[in-house]
């Protein structure tokens, strides 16, 4: 093994070939914590080829020993910049116990094997992989493949992450429908302000604010511009050309400029413009357009009630979604008290699933009125048990 290995430490060469030649754990887990002490130890293995023997022999007990010492080896190594690389990625593929400090620490390990442990290991792998000192893009845009949010959150979080514009361009789209995004978006300083204002549409007030202040965007011009995406497809006089496919074409190009929003829904039913609105909210939930205008009309308001609850518009939108259609029947425009605490509590007891379950059913069938009554019959057995 080596000069510095004979003479005084010849008694521990000895008992290393003794422990080599048991196959027992016990004889095997000894083996592993003298060796590893012997490659921790410089003043004792001095040369490459002694290191180098050392790792090929921790690298062939490694699965057989206690995990403990594994947990130990690895805390040791993750520090170590030169340390070994095929024993890194060995216990870096190891489990979470013994990964976890390579994963988090360990700058050996190079893109592609951590890409590799992120397609292929656990979810608490890749956890630890979005909390490194410094994730490049592509290893981020692997993370973000896993579509899982605990994961992507995490990774939003870490302020040493490098994502792509693209990458987050799409993460601000994902947004829209998962509210923890939003927060650790807007907390980077790696997002374009131009990006930034497009959450202005659909985050909470305090939110609002945060975009506000942090990106120097004055909310008249936000203002304005949704105004103005309204009325560039309206015409002169601000109203829609009497032509019924005109409302249809408009919320296609809104659609497509991913303006239409709860907010949205609700500033052009206060313009008046209820075709355009039941054509929007058609497009949102991907159901027919004469199907909408039956809920707009419907007595009682479940009808719209669902399908608001299955594209996630918050209870004070629906309220006053539902008070501003309404207004929108002919003869009595009045909304009795009894009416929007009815249909408010039926929002209350109607579950986000049941709510999707039943936009696919409509999607399919047209007998939405008797799929109603059979979703709102055990609803209401539930409530009166309450």
């Amino acid at each position: 093994m080596g000069a510095t290995l004979r003479g005084a430490r010849q008694a521990t060469f000895e008992e290393l070939l003794d422990l080599a030649r048991d196959k027992s754990v016990a004889a095997r887990t000894l083996l592993a914590e003298t060796v590893s002490d012997l490659f921790f130890d410089e003043t004792k293995v001095s040369t490459e080829r002694e290191r180098a023997l050392m790792t090929d022999i921790l690298r062939q007990l490694i699965h057989d020993v206690e995990m403990s010492i594994r947990c130990t080896l690895a805390n040791r190594l993750a520090d170590q910049s030169a340390a070994p690389r095929e024993l890194v990625v060995e216990l870096a593929n190891d489990r979470i116990e013994v990964a976890h400090p390579i994963l988090v620490r360990s700058d050996v390990l190079r893109d592609p094997e951590l890409i590799e442990i992120i397609r292929h290991r656990t979810l608490e792998h890749q956890l630890a992989i979005t909390i490194r000192r410094s994730v490049s893009e592509p290893v981020s845009e692997a993370l973000i493949e896993t579509t899982n949010v605990d994961v992507i959150s995490s990774l939003l979080e870490n302020p040493n992450a490098q994502i792509s514009k693209a990458a987050l361009d799409y993460l601000v789209e994902e947004s829209k429908r998962v509210d923890r995004y939003q927060n650790p978006l807007l907390n980077r300083t790696d997002l374009p302000p131009e990006i930034a204002k497009r959450m202005y549409w659909w985050v909470s007030a305090a939110l609002r604010k945060h975009i506000l202040a942090k990106f120097s965007i004055d909310a008249t011009e936000l203002d304005e511009s949704l105004e103005g995406a309204i009325r560039s497809f309206l015409g002169v006089n601000g109203h829609a050309v009497v032509n019924r496919r005109r409302p249809t074409e408009l919320a296609e190009a809104l659609y497509k400029a991913k303006v239409v929003t709860p907010q949205f829904l609700v500033r052009v039913l206060r313009e008046g413009e209820i075709p355009l609105f039941e054509a929007l909210l058609a497009k949102v939930a991907g159901l027919r357009e004469t199907l909408v205008r039956r809920f707009m009309f419907e007595p009682g308001g479940e009808a719209l009630a669902i399908a608001c609850r299955a594209v996630n518009i918050e209870k004070p939108i629906f309220a006053t979604i539902f008070l501003l259609s309404r207004k929108a029947r002919p003869g009595e425009q009045v909304v009795a008290p009894t009416e929007l605490k009815d249909v408010l509590e039926f929002y209350d007891r109607l579950d986000f699933t049941a709510a999707k379950n039943m936009v696919h059913r409509w999607q399919r069938d047209p007998a939405y009125l008797d799929a109603i009554r059979r979703l709102d019959t055990p609803l209401r057995r539930t409530a009166s048990t309450h």
